[in-house]
């Protein structure tokens, strides 16, 4: 491989025998005529070359960098291409954003934390919104760990909290890639950012995929998991940007991070956990207690009438206001009616809410969902007879 440089009408040419090592050049470089070359651009990964002819860094073929070059004895100098002969490499077959530099730690940083400011923007808007969440894996488990006590964080939504951490890294990670320089005293702050941040997102990730195992009886959250992996993937990239030089100083900013991180996570859970602590052990088996009232014929036909418009009345089995609402209608209305339980497995910890409740979001019982419109608490037969259009003056209140 042959690199040839053009120097006020001199060259300096580069061995033809010159050894070809992943990619690099790391042969010396001869200069003619009292000529000194060197490449002033220099960044970490290239490796130094052996000749005092040449300062600074080898010549990486695919990559196109300036050098300059003075004559001795002169003043002038010329800015010129050191250039792969073999590729006959163009200006315009580098692109500023190609596949390498997608590939670089900083593009992937950059790409895996917008994977991931996605995934928590999706999740803070269904929490804000009150709505429920698509689980591809679980089915109503993810919305029983998202809606737990353990998904607030000092009263703000976990998924906010994933949110911000996601986007600070992917903005670190975007001036990586586009070499925007964060520096205090010519250090460059960027890759000890993204330590910080990603070291308190792959610790905090750990500490929830315990409380999910411990607290949450093994629930399986698709969401939770992928966000672990996700950060856990962030911080080996960010790894990446450190030499085994740097290893004592990265050492003990983990472990002040690690050490915050758990303290924080302490303070925000320690009273979940002394209350749970404090609380006796529920196990209610799903036993209903027997409707006992008779139903007379205009009761079953407002039955009839709320079935016939896809009304639902969600309730729980333990709950005394929803067998209030049965005994109302009685016995034979009940038929009709279109009931969903929303604890058919009974109530216990770590059991969870019926697929269907949860999808409707509900937050009550009984709760009524009539017409696409919701309406919690016990009713009466003649709000429920003037909501669905059923004539109300059968049910005088």
């Amino acid at each position: 491989m042959v690199a040839n440089l053009h120097l006020l009408n001199h060259s300096c040419p580069l061995p033809s025998s010159a050894p070809h090592n992943g990619g690099l050049l790391p042969a010396a470089a001869h200069c003619y005529f009292g000529a000194i070359c060197r490449l002033p651009r220099l960044e970490p990964g290239f490796l130094l070359c052996s000749s005092v002819s040449l300062k600074g860094r080898c010549w990486k073929p695919g990559r196109r960098w300036a050098t300059v070059c003075v004559e001795s004895g002169r003043d002038d100098s010329e800015t010129v291409e050191l250039r792969d002969s073999s590729s006959q490499l163009s200006a315009s077959s580098s692109s500023p954003i190609g596949l390498a530099s997608l590939l670089s730690s900083y593009g992937l940083i950059t790409c895996v934390a917008t994977s991931g400011f996605v995934e928590t923007a999706y999740l803070a808007f269904t929490k804000l919104s009150g709505g429920a969440v698509s689980c591809p894996i679980g089915g109503s488990s993810c919305n029983y760990v998202l809606n737990s006590d353990y998904a607030m964080v000092f009263g703000i939504p976990l998924s906010m909290v994933g949110m911000v951490s996601y986007g600070a890294v992917g903005l670190l990670g975007l001036f990586g890639f586009t070499k925007t320089a964060v520096k205090i005293v010519e250090v460059d702050l960027i890759p000890w950012l993204l330590l910080v941040t990603t070291g308190s997102m792959t610790v905090a990730s750990i500490c929830f995929m315990y409380i999910l195992v411990t607290k949450l009886d093994g629930a399986s959250c698709t969401y939770c998991v992928a966000s672990a992996l996700l950060s856990f993937s962030l911080f080996l990239l960010t790894l990446r940007k450190f030499s085994s030089r740097d290893l004592k100083q990265v050492a003990g900013v983990q472990l002040a991070v690690t050490a915050s991180v758990l303290v924080a996570l302490s303070a925000a859970y320690g009273g979940l956990d002394s209350a749970s602590a404090g609380s006796p052990k529920i196990d209610l088996a799903p036993v209903e207690p027997e409707v006992t009232t008779v139903s007379s014929t205009t009761k079953m036909s407002l039955a009839k009438h709320l079935k016939s418009l896809g009304a639902k009345m969600y309730g729980a089995f333990w709950c005394s206001h929803c067998y209030e609402q049965k005994q109302m209608f009685g016995r034979e209305a009940l038929g009709y009616l279109e009931y969903v339980e929303c604890y058919p497995e009974g109530y216990r910890q770590g059991v969870k809410m019926a697929t269907a409740c949860y999808e409707a979001n509900i937050q009550g019982f009984p709760t009524w969902i009539i017409n696409g419109k919701v309406f919690s608490g016990e009713q009466k037969l003649s709000e429920l007879a003037r909501i669905s259009g059923f004539d109300a003056s059968s049910f005088p209140d």
